[in-house]
């Protein structure tokens, strides 16, 4: 595991064990902890590019990717490309968007939905986390999805990867109502105790991906493409105000009024509350 692996599992709000004590134990210093990137308007713009293209094909490692900013004008090295994926949470060498990282310390769950049916609401709540590009930055989002319905539960922004904002939109959807299964990757946000207390403590049962399933969360990778394409990438959104702003107004159209072929041209939220 390289430097850069080992400062993304660092958990900055931890309950018993401080910032210097796992930078201790990872054997790194505690300054990289906070240590920020610099990212110039160059690499912003890369990085938008990237995430179009993975977007569209989230099957691309960094080769096929250096080669496809290539196709628009943009030539810069492979190690380039990898760590602006490294940087935005895209994984260069599995099959799957990486926003999340693993933590080899973490309890990893089975994946229980293999041939499983999802035949009601309530049923399977999947979750993932995605880069949103900004004017002049960019931010992270994630979501809680109702499998059945494709109903947004809940969502939330954040300025980094960190595992309370994944909480945060936890809680909510579980103001909604308690799914049967909770899935998700195997990323440290989903790992940490934390969280999965949370659905420990509602008798929820806990499903992950394996490492390069991209198919296992499937239904939470197709809202991320309808999301990008049909809002994010139209309106290049400033800050991350603004795009909680836009956002909000998008979620409640792909909830209320975006009929889904998949659901007889019904909205998700017809099908959550109404079946």
């Amino acid at each position: 595991m390289n430097h850069e692996d080992r400062v993304s599992l660092i958990e900055r709000i931890h309950p018993g064990i401080s910032i210097t004590r796992q930078a201790e134990l990872f054997d790194i210093s505690r300054a990289s902890v906070y240590y920020e990137p610099k990212i110039n308007e160059c690499d912003i713009q890369i990085m938008h590019a990237i995430d179009r293209i993975f977007t569209q094909r989230p099957f691309y490692g960094s080769r096929r990717i250096k080669k496809d900013l290539e196709d628009e004008n943009i030539f810069i090295c492979r190690e380039h490309v990898q760590r602006l994926m490294r940087l935005m949470g895209l994984e260069a060498i599995y099959p799957k968007r990486r926003t999340t990282m693993p933590d080899t310390q973490h309890k990893k769950y089975p994946y229980l939905l293999r041939g499983f049916p999802i035949i009601r609401p309530n049923q399977v709540y999947g979750t993932d986390i995605t880069y949103v590009r900004l004017e002049n930055g960019f931010c992270y989002l994630v979501a809680h999805l109702d499998w059945f319905s494709r109903y947004v539960l809940s969502w939330e922004l954040s300025h980094s990867l960190e595992t309370p904002f994944c909480i945060v939109s936890l809680n909510r959807a579980l103001k909604t109502a308690v799914p049967d299964i909770h899935n998700s990757d195997q990323g440290v946000q989903y790992t940490s105790e934390d969280y999965t207390a949370i659905l420990e403590e509602r008798n929820i049962k806990i499903s992950m991906d394996g490492r390069g399933r991209c198919m296992d969360n499937i239904f939470t990778e197709r809202l991320w493409r309808s999301v990008k394409y049909e809002d994010i990438f139209i309106k290049s959104y400033r800050d991350i105000d603004e795009a909680r702003k836009g956002l909000s107004d998008y979620f409640d159209f792909y909830n209320t009024e975006r009929k889904h072929q998949s659901l007889d041209y019904r909205t998700p939220a017809d099908v959550y509350f109404n079946r």
